[in-house]
Formats: C-alpha cells, structure tokens, sequence
C-alpha cells in the first residue's frame, strides 16, 4: 500500500481534535487529496470545514484506513459503521491513549490488521514522536503505511511488544508535561534571583527549546554536551552538583516520575 492506493481507496479519521487536525494537516500538505479523506466528528471545527475534506458523509465501503483518533467508549454511532470494515483489507491505526489492540479486536473482528500508535502532543508543530506495534494481521506493507502517515507529525518508532507501550507512555507520551513543568521551575527559579517573570519566563522558554533542539541536531550524546559547558568549578558544575545528587537530584525523581506514569497506564489497562 502507498499514498495513491490511499488516494484512491480513501482515509477515514474518526475523530479530529487536536491531535487529528495536526494529522490531517499533515497529509494534506504531503499531497493527500482532500477528497481522500472522510472525517466523522460530531463538532467539526471551523478549520476542518475550510479543509474540502468529506465531513459526517457516508463512507467509502473498503477504505485503505481507518484511524481512529477517539477512545472505544467515544465511537458510540460510529461504530457500527467501522465495524463492517472490519476483518478484511482496511488497516485499522488507533491513536487512542491507553487502549489495548485487544478491545479494538473485540469491537472490530479479531482477523483486522490493526496497529496502535502513542503520538505525544508536540505532533501539533510537526516535532512528535510516535511509537507504534502492529497486531498478527498487520504486515510489513501495513507498518510501513502507518509510519509514512505519522511521520507528518514527526518521528516515528517501532516496538517489538505491546507492553512496551506503558514505558513509552511514561517516557514520550506523558514526558512533554515534565519538559513544561521544568520550564516553570526553571523561570520561577530565575524569579527568586531577581528576574522579572516575563523575562525569567522567556529565558526559561528558549534555553529548554534550545537545548532540546542541539541535542538533536549534535552529533555528540547529550552526555557529551554536558561536559562541553561545564567548565571546572564554575557556574555549569555548581548548578549541576545539586541537579545530579544521586540522592535527592534529578536522577531519582526521574526515575520515580516515569515508573510513576508507566505504572499507571498499566493500572489503566488492566481495569
């Protein structure tokens, strides 16, 4: 399969919030034909009725994709409508947050290639990472397509175990709140040595935004960057003494915050 079978058989995306609209922007600007793609959303926002995109029409019978952008619990009316896709040649990709392969099985037939996908939020700029893992029925081929459409939103990982997904909640999924909550502490803290907030805000803003965004383009590990502005008994190395107390520093309540997360989102699938 490939973006002309896609053209030509269609892409339903059930639900378009945020994490759908930065999608379907996406495909649109990579040459998808807006009359390709079906759209059901019970509230379409303005920007999604200025797309030419199909919106709440009735379906293509055998579409090439479905991805499914709202929880199990949320098709409610839709449902009956996918489900007769199912168990056939429609590649089922879910983006729906800790919503196991299984219960899409349930509700779809057991023979449907279906893959589950954890994008986190930064998809909205085009800057996200994707994990995703593919049941028994989906192929290479099928993999392949999911990974070409979410890499519109960003970079794109394959796991080799569902299970796999709770730490990668706990990491990616989750891990752009901690990068934010970071960015408050670290202007606050600016604040507490005599900065406006306004300036203590920006500065906090751009040095994690930087940073983030050397670590990718560097070809040195983070490790690396570290040392390379960390000057011997300068101002680098006593902020970085408090931070990397093994003890009660930033590596323990690392560690604690993703266990955290990904024990949880294991409590969440077993309910």
């Amino acid at each position: 399969m490939d973006m002309q079978d896609l053209a030509r058989k269609g892409l339903v995306l059930l639900g378009c919030g945020k994490m759908g609209s930065a999608m379907l922007q996406g495909w649109l600007d990579g040459g998808l034909p807006a009359g390709s793609v079906w759209v059901i959303d019970p509230n379409p926002s303005d920007w999604l009725q200025s797309r030419g995109v199909h919106i709440n029409a009735d379906l293509p019978e055998t579409p090439a994709i479905v991805l499914i952008a709202v929880k199990p619990q949320m098709m409610g009316d839709a449902l009956p409508a996918i489900a007769a896709m199912g168990n056939g040649d429609t590649l089922f990709v879910s983006v729906a947050a800790g919503t196991p392969i299984s219960s899409f099985e349930q509700a779809l037939g057991a023979q449907s290639p279906i893959i589950r996908a954890m994008p986190n939020t930064p998809a909205a700029v085009g800057r996200g990472i994707t994990a995703i893992i593919g049941n028994d029925h989906a192929k290479a081929g099928h993999l392949d397509m999911a990974e070409q459409l979410l890499s519109a939103v960003g970079q794109v990982v394959r796991l080799d175990t569902e299970d796999q997904m709770d730490a990668v909640t706990g990491v990616s999924g989750s891990g752009p709140a901690y990068v934010f909550h970071m960015i408050e502490c670290l202007a606050r803290a600016g604040e507490a040595q005599g900065l406006a907030p306004d300036l203590a805000m920006q500065l906090a803003k751009a040095t994690v935004a930087g940073a983030g965004a050397l670590a990718e383009a560097a070809n040195e590990t983070p490790a690396q960057l570290r040392v390379n502005v960390t000057s011997p008994n300068g101002t680098t190395q006593a902020g970085l003494e408090v931070l990397m107390n093994e003890d009660n520093g930033l590596p323990p309540l690392m560690t604690d915050t993703v266990r955290a997360a990904a024990d949880r989102s294991r409590e969440l699938r077993n309910d």
